[in-house]
């Protein structure tokens, strides 16, 4: 395990390297690789940035092994204690990883429940995890786990069987969604995915293909956009990952279709236009992403936010993206003007600068760990990312050393000196 870095001074740091490694702030585009397609006109200033092992992040970031041989975990929360709670999706199982450290430097792996109402099926099973807020007090964590017939949310004691606070949440096999955590405002948010019923997510009497805002009973809770409504967001496809900002703006990773996956800012009410856009769209109706990843490079899955850098895991992509990321609020939401018509840009990336995007995406870690998929900030300032390896969607197959969780952190870098 590397030497924890304090947030601030690490990104900093960052920044310094995605300037240099990524050319983050320049006005033009992102010169395309030799063989590529040559630029596109873009009056609307989005940005093209091809994928580029030369523009690698690995120089900002560190990372080390928390602990090896799991099945697919899923969901990740922190205890006061500082051990983390881990799902397993497939197994239904949760674990325990530490507080205490194996003989071999890994954090001690220990089950603690296994979910018997859950039912494993395809991308279903037993998905997020979000420990209260007082679990001091309540000893409570919350669950959002596959059924035979719906995905629903659970409060549950580790020592006692889940009870239900949402249920009929869409299932399907796929698209399920499932990420579940507390936001600055103490209230419990999940992900949906419309479960293949694409229909839902621009339906507010359906909970698929949502962001859910609820109390810690399942509630709707004051401030919420609907009437009488769970709905925070809508108009998603198959969101998994989120965080916060210290200013309190939420990202949300989201799994799209063909074309394109997503990096969104969610805003109350805000309709995210799935089916009828994917990716950045123009349309007045809907809520643009701040950026964009074709599948082959992408997938996103999980987000974590550090200070000025949000941090995107990618399932088929097998890398994670350094975004820098701030100024939310300016040419964003329902509104935006419309790119370029034509074919969609061929080179992987697009972000939005103004839109709460700083700069270039910069990748790190591409194939280096296979599927990434979950990420989560630490209580020492690093974050926590999960392997999807032995979900049967890897090439070359799972190592032997997966499913694993990683801990990563991001590199100080000194700045240069007077020129």
């Amino acid at each position: 395990m590397g030497t924890p870095v304090r947030a601030g001074t690490a990104v900093l740091g960052l920044l310094l390297v995605l300037g240099t490694l990524g050319g983050c702030t320049s006005d033009a585009p992102a010169k395309p690789p030799p063989s590529g397609p040559p630029p596109v006109t873009d009056p609307t200033d989005f940005r093209h940035g091809p994928v580029d092992p030369s523009a690698s992040g690995d120089a900002a970031v560190s990372v080390s092994t928390v602990a090896r041989h799991l099945d697919i975990p899923w969901g990740v929360t922190f205890l006061p204690d500082g051990s983390a709670l881990v799902t397993e999706r497939r197994t239904l199982r949760i674990l325990r990883i530490g507080p205490k450290r194996a003989a071999n430097g890994t954090l001690t792996v220990s089950p603690v429940a296994k979910i018997s109402e859950a039912t494993s099926d395809n991308e279903g099973g037993l998905l997020g995890i979000a420990a209260s807020p007082r679990f001091a007090l309540d000893q409570t964590v919350y669950i959002y786990y596959t059924t035979d017939t719906d995905n629903r949310i659970a409060k549950l004691k580790l020592n006692e069987r889940p009870k239900p606070i949402v249920t009929g949440i869409p299932k399907g096999g796929i698209h399920d969604g499932g990420r579940l955590a507390f936001g600055p405002d103490g209230y419990l948010y999940a992900s949906t995915g419309e479960a293949s019923r694409t229909e839902g997510a621009q339906d507010l009497g359906s909970l698929g293909g949502k962001i859910l805002r609820m109390t810690t009973d399942g509630k709707p809770p004051p401030g919420n956009p609907f009437r009488n409504s769970l709905v925070w967001s809508y108009g998603h496809r198959n969101p998994e990952g989120m965080d916060w900002d210290a200013d309190g703006n939420m990202y949300v990773a989201e799994i799209g279709e063909a074309v394109w996956d997503e990096l969104n800012i969610i805003k109350p009410g805000g309709n995210y236009g799935w089916p009828n856009v994917e990716g950045i769209g123009g349309n007045p109706k809907y809520v643009d992403p701040v950026v964009t990843w074709h599948p082959e490079v992408g997938v996103s899955a999980g987000v974590a936010v550090l200070g000025s850098t949000a941090i995107i895991t990618c399932l088929r992509g097998q890398r994670i993206y350094l975004v820098g990321v701030g100024g939310v609020g300016r040419e964003q939401g329902a509104g935006s003007r419309p790119t370029e018509g034509g074919e969609p840009d061929t080179w992987g990336v697009r972000w939005r600068p103004g839109a709460g995007v700083t700069g270039r995406p910069v990748e790190a870690l591409a194939t280096k760990y296979g599927r990434l998929r979950t990420a989560i900030k630490a209580p020492d300032g690093s974050v926590w990312l999960t392997t999807s390896n032995r979900d049967g969607r890897l090439d070359k197959g799972p190592s032997t050393e997966d499913d694993r969780i990683l801990r990563l952190t991001l590199r100080p870098v000194a700045s240069p000196g007077p020129r």
